[in-house]
């Protein structure tokens, strides 16, 4: 069963080219379109266009396959082309007539539109817990290893001492931007877009204020042709969103994976959470955080191919926004799979004590040694170049390493203050 059937068969090939991998993709949209199917039967009832016995009929049969939903038994088969068309289908063989007037007053077009944001916005809702709860991982983290020093790079060069305080409190502070962006990307879906029809309204007296709040959406797309043109933009603000996260993530996994490495031994996992070689019985590999990062760095890919794809397309709807269903689609279930990993790994991440006596790190204080100069009267440029001849004629001696008091610094990590950021 196809929606737009009119009794005029189509090529088998033609048929496989354009369903492609819909069926498989939209059993993570079936809930969603029962529940703007609900909406949009009670709304029709509303105005009139079905009698109230209609619409409880078919209030109860969405209410019976979203039950087979819930218990696995619910199945896109080969014969229809996608849920939209399974679920109508199911509603006529029970309802005959009144199952057929379920698609009065909508197309195809915001059917999906509809189902898609609500989709996205139930999804962006559940990564913004999962993403609250890795920065609370990695905040008590950061408290419970604030005392322990860690020598900070720059160009992967020694640097400055930092500590696993502040590396742990700068990745959640950085989720938390994430956050915002995710914050916008559920304002952005947040607009119900029911009713558009085929992108240029209906001459069915319908009311569009009433499936807005019937859905529980916070506004409504109010210009037909503005809805359908949310097709693409919505992908597109939601997988640049999460592109956004994932860059953060990646980040983190790489720099995970290079402090496991005996050159810098820093930190470690139990031996459950790694993998071994097949050949080398030592090797205890970060593959986890290998993956992660290269699904990460995907995912940012996908935000580039989903501007790529819809960049050009004029106004209305056009095919090519099949290709960017399963991508987003993809981004989502894909970022929660990654953090529930990441949370999973970090929270049992061993910190190791790191020697900053080992000749390695011997000009790690050299800003340090500089300041203290500076605080007993000489300027900053006859301090550096003091410590910078040292370093040259290698009679550089390093003092212990200082308190840094300010704000957001090793010794101060301003854990409370990004808390509150995160609580806003």
């Amino acid at each position: 069963m196809k929606l737009w059937d009119k009794g005029i068969s189509i090529d088998k090939k033609i048929e496989q080219f354009t369903v492609g991998n819909d069926r498989e993709l939209d059993m993570h949209l079936a809930e969603y379109d029962i529940i703007a199917s609900k909406a949009h039967a009670k709304m029709l009832g509303k105005v009139g266009i079905l009698a109230a016995g209609e619409v409880q009929k078919i209030l109860k049969e969405l209410d019976e396959l979203n039950k087979q939903l819930e218990n696995g038994s619910f199945v896109i088969e080969e014969d229809f082309e996608d849920v939209h068309s399974k679920i109508e289908f199911e509603l006529t063989k029970k309802l005959g007539e009144s199952g057929k007037k379920i698609h009065t007053a909508r197309s195809r077009n915001d059917q999906v539109l509809v189902a898609m944001q609500l989709y996205f916005k139930e999804n962006l809702k559940e990564i913004h817990s999962k993403t609250e709860e890795l920065i609370e991982v990695l905040l008590k983290l950061a408290d419970e290893h604030k005392e322990k020093l860690l020598p900070g790079y720059t160009h992967l060069q020694v640097a400055m001492p930092s500590s696993f305080g502040l590396w742990f409190s700068a990745y959640a502070e950085l989720l938390i931007d994430d956050l915002y962006l995710l914050e916008a990307g559920k304002k952005v879906v947040d607009q119900n877009p029911l009713g558009s029809a085929a992108g240029y309204g209906s001459s069915f007296p319908i009311d569009r204020e009433f499936t807005t709040k019937e859905l529980g959406f916070a506004d409504l797309k109010y210009n037909v042709v503005a809805a359908q043109m949310s097709r693409g933009k919505c992908e597109r603000t939601v997988t640049s969103n999460i592109s956004s996260l994932a860059n953060t993530l990646s980040r983190f996994a790489m720099d995970v994976c290079l402090y496991m490495s005996q050159n810098f031994d820093f930190i470690t996992f139990p031996d459950e959470l790694t993998t071994g070689s097949s050949i080398m019985p030592h090797k205890k590999n970060p593959d986890v955080f290998e993956l992660i990062r290269g699904k990460c760095n995907k995912l940012q890919a996908i935000a580039n191919e989903m501007i790529l794809i819809t960049n050009n397309l004029p106004s209305g709807y056009h095919r090519d926004f099949q290709l960017i269903k399963e991508n987003s689609i993809y981004a989502v279930e894909n970022m929660k799979e990654i953090l529930d990993i990441f949370i999973h790994s970090i929270s049992v991440i061993k910190v190791k004590n790191v020697d900053l006596n080992d000749e390695k790190y011997k000009y790690l204080f050299t800003v340090d040694s500089i300041n203290d100069l500076v605080m007993q009267g000489n300027s900053f440029r006859d301090a550096y170049k003091e410590i910078g001849e040292q370093v040259q004629h290698n009679t550089y001696k390093p003092s212990e390493s200082k308190k840094h008091t300010h704000l957001g610094s090793k010794d101060n990590l301003a854990l409370n203050e990004i808390r509150r950021k995160l609580q806003k």
